[in-house]
């Protein structure tokens, strides 16, 4: 049991436990509303459609989620180390390392995990829920009518499981043919170049920050500028005319919101979510940041000061427990945004701004949420917060959702992500990296040693700032490692 005294041996296995109970009844309520048709898909369509949908969206999720993790974790490890056993992982990691494709397929990626959140809550989620099989309303409630049902089985099974593996065993993890593809979708989302109005906020933030965007390419022909500038333009168009639809639609009381909310207080909840979200996905890059600074450079702020002692507390335990219970959080915000930016016309209602049917369509899939949350809520935040690390922590609003996000991983309402990931690693017989390249020291005296430049860093990017030859994800979930020791004393056990 690394890490957790003896007493707290019981207590680890109670949070397992508990926490997988309740994933196995909220997936079976998930399913049982799908094929009562109490969603909104399953009600449009056909259950079957819905299932299918949900299955594919949260198996995609698992590879967007965990993927990301191994790809940017193999950043600074040589090629050569794995290239004659994971051929696929190669492919991936050639593809994404070559001059600035990490920094698109980081913003496509994160694109992806949007409209993906959105696809779920479209199929599974129950805006509407009158009753399922008898059960107490208080309970239906609950897991149901709030959403924390989906939530959970998304959190859980789509991504945190997948953060586990892909952190530890990021070789296996992404040599397969699913992570090439999720690759390549992800850098055509930004080739298209609807997230281009990023680049706009990347700059801005850079200059206000007397900092230079670095660069792994040759400066753009002047074709090639013209074909950038004139997507970053269409971005900025899609984004402003995204939030006339989504305004629209809620005035006009066409979204699949809680009956009774008035547009208003729909509107207000909205920004209100959008900020939370900016919040809980810009503090994950400035504690990153801000942890390779010394104590006298993370300023003199009250709250920053408050901050810092506390994330970094006991070797940076509360860290990884930040980074789980963030991600219940914004996974919640992301499905109330969904709901409130979901179009949902009525058979008698006219179409928003009188567009023809087939571009109803696309409003009615969620992609102006998704497009308006990914640009304003996810990764402008980021931007921000790679270039003002310390300001970012000033905050008392950025301290309280951190001792929010600990609350929540120490309930262990999140655990059965661990039970998942062991079983998924056992199943899928992935080993840990180690096994395949050795340590980062091992690496430095045999072929070649880890190269933290090879991942840019700084103003303009998204990740943190990575030590020389040291893994750079695998502090990321620091708690990961000790529940996966728990894991195996509890597989010995009985055994």
């Amino acid at each position: 049991m690394s890490g957790h005294a003896p007493g707290n041996k019981n207590v680890q296995i109670f949070k397992y436990t508990y926490s997988t109970m309740i994933l196995i009844f909220s997936a079976v309520l998930v399913i049982g509303a799908v094929f009562t048709r109490q969603t909104e898909l399953s009600e449009d369509s056909y259950p079957i459609v819905a299932l299918l949908v949900l299955v594919f969206s949260i198996t995609w999720l698992t590879m967007v989620e965990g993927g990301q993790g191994a790809i940017v974790g193999l950043g600074p490890v040589a090629h050569e180390h794995y290239a004659r056993t994971h051929p696929h992982a190669l492919h991936c990691t050639s593809l994404v390392h070559k001059g600035d494709n990490l920094d698109r397929y980081l913003l496509g990626r994160q694109f992806m995990v949007i409209l993906i959140v959105f696809a779920v809550e479209m199929a599974g989620a129950t805006p509407h829920f009158d009753e399922l099989w008898n059960l107490p309303d208080w309970l239906t409630a609950i897991f149901l009518k709030s959403g924390l049902a989906m939530i959970l089985f998304t959190c859980m099974v789509g991504q945190l499981n997948s953060e586990v593996n892909g952190c530890h065993c990021m070789l296996d993890y992404i040599n397969n043919y699913f992570a090439i593809v999720t690759v390549y979708v992800a850098l055509a989302i930004e080739f298209t170049g609807i997230l281009h109005a990023t680049y706009l906020i990347q700059r801005m933030v850079a200059s206000m920050a007397g900092q230079p965007i670095v660069s792994k390419e040759p400066e753009r022909t002047t074709g090639g500028k013209v074909f950038f500038w004139g997507r970053c333009a269409f971005s900025v168009f899609l984004l402003i005319f995204s939030l006339a639809v989504t305004f629209e639609a809620i005035f006009r009381d066409d979204t699949a919101m809680f009956d009774g909310v008035p547009a208003w207080a729909s509107v207000i909840i909205f920004l209100v979510l959008l900020i939370v979200i900016g919040h809980l996905e810009g503090s994950q890059i400035a504690y990153f940041a801000v942890s390779k600074l010394q104590k006298t450079e993370r300023g003199d702020k009250y709250f920053a000061v408050k901050t810092c002692q506390c994330i970094f507390k006991n070797n940076n335990h509360n860290l990884g427990a930040f980074i789980i219970g963030r991600q219940l959080c914004v996974v919640s915000c992301m499905f109330f945004i969904a709901r409130i930016t979901a179009i949902k016309l009525e058979t008698d209602d006219s179409n928003i701004f009188g567009v023809p049917d087939g571009l109803q369509a696309v409003f009615d899939t969620g992609i102006c949420g998704a497009l308006i949350v990914a640009i304003i809520g996810s990764i402008s935040w980021r931007l921000i917060a790679s270039a003002f690390p310390v300001a970012f922590l000033s905050t008392p609003f950025t301290y309280v959702l951190l001792r929010f996000c600990l609350f929540i991983e120490k309930s262990g309402i999140l655990h059965g992500a661990y039970v998942i990931a062991a079983i998924h690693k056992k199943l899928a017989g992935f080993q840990r990296d180690e096994h395949y390249i050795g340590t980062a020291e091992e690496r430095a005296n045999a072929l070649k040693k880890d190269d933290s430049q090879a991942v840019l860093a700084g103003a303009g990017h998204i990740i943190p700032e990575l030590d020389t030859g040291e893994n750079p994800i695998e502090g990321i979930i620091e708690d990961d490692e000790n529940e996966s020791e728990n894991m195996k004393d509890i597989e010995l056990e009985k055994s």
